[in-house]
């Protein structure tokens, strides 16, 4: 193949990276490693096609002809825990996640892959073209060859750096053209390793890149390949789809191309399920677009799994009222939660995950179900849901309507709602906030169980409420003993003084709340 060259005059690149590149070019093995200097090192694969890109890359990776020996024998703190030559160099002390490991790997030539996933042997090379033709696609099989550090070291943002793109395949052709193109035939790259059918479509997700027609044909031909690929791999490539800002086409993609069967499959049968009412999609659709409003509001994994599957329970729960002439999906929330678990729990996903995706699916029609909901309801809810995730529920909600095709995100009802939540999440300005309780003021002051109890109590709050640093136990157990001292009555006007005191306060945080969320 023939070896295209770029020049690039100024690059923003991390110190720690440099240093790894800088110690394998400039320093010497010991001798009892070869004893070898200067070795060749280039930057590889995703980071490269990210820096081109103008994106900042998630890690960092490098290839060299040193051995893995001779590239432990130069570092302070390695591990090497795999077959096929990769180091990992430590960096514990880099405050960006993406540089506290930055792999490096020798040049290697792959023997048959029995298993459509690893290589059966590798052998370590000296020919870094041998090491880019054994590559996935043309954008990541290009290296970067970092020339030199700019005279200017104190320019803002750190030192620059000069270098010189590497490219065998054409993959900055391709990355102009926005392609996603293979190294090479297709079919040999996906029976090498099946995962790289499902990486095509993560990265031309991740990136907004078309699939080229040869490569696209291939997934197709080679889509069953999928079977053979752990589950946890298929978990991660599928994870980053969803946690891309465009998983709706990631999924259209996934489906177009055949590959929907070996991920999730259950979610293929809401395909083309008609709904109705409200409803202007069908299933699948909705289903798709509410998780396309999490991506645009950057919510976290759960929420967006949670607006994926909030549905996949109406298939198996779609009826027909004839007398209405509307089809049904009564108890499709709890139907979903069973199958949603399985789904995760096939998947490999962490269990918390699957916990908490199963609980928004389960109760995510409590706030879409009734006209009228009381705040005791609302309280119930929170309950089973958690305080933790009650926001998140509201949010799955807030994608559900957006997934139906409605212009406004947050109508009156949903505002209501928002402000019930919040009302039924203060802490209730009562007896329950006093540092002591009913029975150490009988311990403190001998008294019997009685009204009196209560009276003591509420007076005791109408203090801590003008002063709330009077609540403190020490204080209250004081100042409950000289209440004792008075007799029921005088001790009745100053606990009703304390409950009108309470309500007003109650009733004060209540104003405040609907007036932020503009309801009565």
């Amino acid at each position: 193949m023939a070896l295209n060259k770029y020049e690039i005059k100024k690059l923003d690149l991390p110190l720690e990276v440099i240093n790894v590149i800088q110690t394998l070019k400039d320093k010497a093995c010991p001798p009892s490693v070869g004893g070898r200097r200067g070795f060749e090192a280039y930057l590889i694969g995703g980071c490269v096609r990210d820096l081109l890109l103008n994106r900042k890359p998630k890690d960092w990776d490098v290839t060299t002809d040193a051995t893995p020996e001779e590239i432990i024998a130069l570092f302070k703190d390695t591990f090497y825990e795999n077959n096929y030559g990769t180091v990992g160099i430590v960096n514990e002390e880099s405050k960006d996640e993406t540089l506290k490991v930055i792999e490096v790997t020798p040049y290697r030539l792959e023997a048959e892959y029995s298993d459509n996933r690893r290589p059966d042997h590798v052998t370590f090379s000296k020919n870094l073209e041998d090491d880019l033709q054994r590559r996935d696609f043309t954008i990541n099989a290009i290296a970067l060859d970092i020339k030199e550090i700019a005279k200017n070291k104190s320019v803002k943002g750190g030192p620059k750096f000069s270098g010189e793109y590497l490219d065998y395949y054409n993959g900055h052709e391709d990355l102009q053209a926005k392609i996603i193109r293979t190294v090479g035939e297709a079919h040999d790259r996906f029976t090498e390793d099946g995962l790289r059918i499902l990486r095509a479509v993560r990265i031309a997700t991740e990136i907004g890149f078309c699939i080229d027609k040869k490569t696209e044909k291939a997934i197709v031909t080679n889509a069953s390949l999928l079977t053979n690929i752990a589950k946890e791999r298929i978990r991660d490539e599928f994870t980053k789809i969803i946690m891309s800002d465009n998983p709706m086409a990631g999924l259209v993609l996934c489906r177009k191309m055949g590959l929907i069967p070996y991920i999730i499959p259950k979610i293929e049968s809401t395909v083309s399920v008609e709904q109705s009412r409200s409803h202007i999609y069908d299933v699948f659709e909705h289903s798709l677009r509410s998780l396309q409003h999490t991506a645009d509001k950057k919510y976290p994994l759960e929420i967006r799994l949670a607006a994926l599957f909030h549905d996949i329970g109406k298939p198996p729960t779609r009826r027909r009222d004839k007398e209405q002439d509307i089809w049904t999906f009564y108890g499709h929330e709890v139907t979903g939660a069973k199958i949603v678990a399985e789904i995760l729990a096939d998947l490999r996903f962490p269990k918390k995950i699957i916990e908490k995706v199963t609980k928004l699916v389960r109760w995510h029609m409590f706030f879409a179900d009734t006209e009228q909901i009381s705040l005791s309801a609302v309280r119930r809810i929170i309950s089973s849901v958690g305080r933790d995730n009650i926001w998140d529920l509201m949010n799955l909600r807030g994608a559900d309507r957006m997934g139906m095709g409605r212009p406004k995100e947050s109508p009156y009802r949903l505002r209501k709602y928002h402000s019930m939540v919040e009302e039924a999440m203060t802490d209730p300005v009562s007896v329950g906030m006093l540092e002591i309780d009913g029975a150490q003021v009988m311990k403190f002051t001998g008294e019997a169980p009685g009204p009196k109890i209560g009276y003591m109590l509420h007076a005791l709050l109408e203090e801590m409420l003008e002063n709330p640093a009077l609540n403190t136990e020490e204080y209250l157990k004081k100042r409950a003993k000289e209440l004792a001292k008075l007799d029921a009555n005088d001790l009745k006007k100053l606990g009703d003084s304390g409950k009108e005191t309470k309500e007003k306060e109650e009733e004060k945080k209540i104003e405040e709340i609907r007036k932020k969320h503009w309801v009565q």
